[in-house]
């Protein structure tokens, strides 16, 4: 395995069990679709397409804003 794996592998053991499930879960999903786009909940579709057109107007949240948003869900 490369480096990065490694380190990954090694990360991935300082969690606690939950999470490394979790994770496990995750990346057995990626390898098993790695060419299928991830599919978007239909109640989320409204929201996903108008940050794409808002990405695509160049429109971007101010650093200020994303360390606002971080302070306020504890990230």
């Amino acid at each position: 395995m490369s480096k990065l794996v490694d380190q990954a592998v090694e990360a991935l053991r300082g969690l606690p069990p939950a999470s490394r499930e979790e994770l496990a879960r995750l990346v057995l999903r990626l390898a098993a679709n790695e060419d299928a786009p991830e599919g978007i909940e239909p109640v989320h579709l409204a929201a996903v397409l108008e940050g794409l057109a808002q990405m695509q107007r160049g429109e971007f949240a101010s650093e200020a804003a994303v360390a606002g948003a971080f302070r306020r869900f504890g990230s």
